[in-house]
């Protein structure tokens, strides 16, 4: 076999996913945490998630935020889907704020966390279904831009006293909750956006509906 050969069917390692796949990637590891969080009754272990769960879900906001959406946005001369994420991400940011300020108990908590992943979901849908396409038949450099993303998401975790780890590390991600918890009382992380409003409005719309 020759070493070109060997070199194609070498499995890819973490650096050499593109944008794309690590976006997928995360949207996978979200919904599988959302998954577990149902079917789980203790109250030690739905906080433990739900932490893992707002740290993902902000983190891969902020990095598609500072470098996705610019790139898409100027590659695709984008006026539409860009801008419609952004506002959609300040919803998520919204309720993720108001589930990290609550206690995990009660039935408000559970429906907030039920309602985040409603909007997750279609959130993700209409990345997957229309971004996605779009930005593969352009002419950026996935690869590349992936490498970028990755070297941030390393950066924002390491800020939030957390490294990549499986998401059954539960009493890893308590610990992270806790120090989380601890480092917003000096101050809103980096990244922070306004509130946003309408992504309910639009969930209401039949999923088949076209814009």
């Amino acid at each position: 076999m020759s070493t070109t050969t060997k070199a194609r069917l070498a499995p890819k390692t973490p650096a050499e996913k593109d944008a794309i796949a690590r976006l997928k990637a995360d949207h996978v590891k979200v919904s599988g945490l959302f998954a577990t969080y149902e079917k789980t009754r203790s109250v030690a272990k739905t906080t433990a998630l739900v932490a893992e769960i707002c740290t993902e879900l902000s983190v891969h906001a902020q990095i598609e935020e500072e470098i996705f959406y610019p790139e898409v946005k100027a590659a695709l001369k984008d006026r539409v889907l860009v801008p419609e994420a952004t506002v959609e991400h300040a919803s998520l940011k919204d309720l993720i704020a108001q589930i990290e300020a609550v206690e995990p108990d009660g039935e408000m908590y559970d429906a907030k966390v039920k309602v985040l992943s409603e909007y997750v979901k279609h959130h993700v849908k209409e990345e997957q279904n229309e971004m996605f396409p779009k930005v593969k038949a352009s002419s950026l450099d996935l690869r590349a831009l992936g490498a970028r993303m990755a070297a941030r998401k390393a950066k924002l975790l390491a800020m939030r006293g957390q490294t990549i780890q499986p998401s059954s590390d539960l009493a890893s991600a308590s610990t992270v909750s806790e120090a989380n918890r601890s480092a917003k009382t000096g101050g809103k992380p980096a990244g922070d956006l306004a509130p946003g409003r309408g992504l309910l409005d639009r969930l209401r719309v039949d999923d088949g509906a076209t814009r």
